[in-house]
């Protein structure tokens, strides 16, 4: 199986794009690069809590989103870039602290579509699943 990655893919460059973006505000960092994933890890900080000090479910779209679109920019060719359409996220756990990690993989790589799915689990227990997300993505031309 060869590798998703159609443009020059690093750990130091995903990191270098989140300052000033709300990959920052949330402390969303790029950990690992495998052939066909990507992952991401999140604190779950005040910054991503609800008022019930839980993990915000928005928090975790957010951070689905966040991976499942950086992926997909990166399993395109040079001069193409992907625009999210949809999001779909089930929330199957509550976490009050430590960090999650999602791992976005590709069900569908097209020209035109592109279907992610991104898992976040608890950093500490990866045998639990926190949520369960699906990201569509337009491919679109510079």
């Amino acid at each position: 199986m060869s590798s998703l990655w159609l443009k020059d893919i690093s750990i130091e460059r995903l990191n270098a794009m989140c300052p000033g973006t709300l990959l920052e505000a949330f402390q969303i960092s790029f950990t690992e690069i495998g052939e066909r994933y990507l992952v991401a890890s999140m604190p779950v900080s005040d910054a991503v809590r609800q008022p019930m000090k839980l993990l915000h479910g928005g928090a975790s779209a957010a951070l689905a989103e966040s991976v499942g679109s950086i992926a997909g920019y990166f399993a395109c060719p040079e001069g193409y870039y992907v625009l999210g359409t949809e999001i779909s996220a089930n929330h199957l756990r509550s976490m009050k602290s430590g960090a999650v990690t999602a791992t976005a993989s590709p069900i569908h790589i097209g020209g035109l579509i592109q279907l992610w799915q991104i898992d976040i689990r608890d950093a500490q227990n990866p045998d639990k699943l926190i949520c369960s997300a699906r990201h569509s993505l337009m491919v679109r031309h510079y």
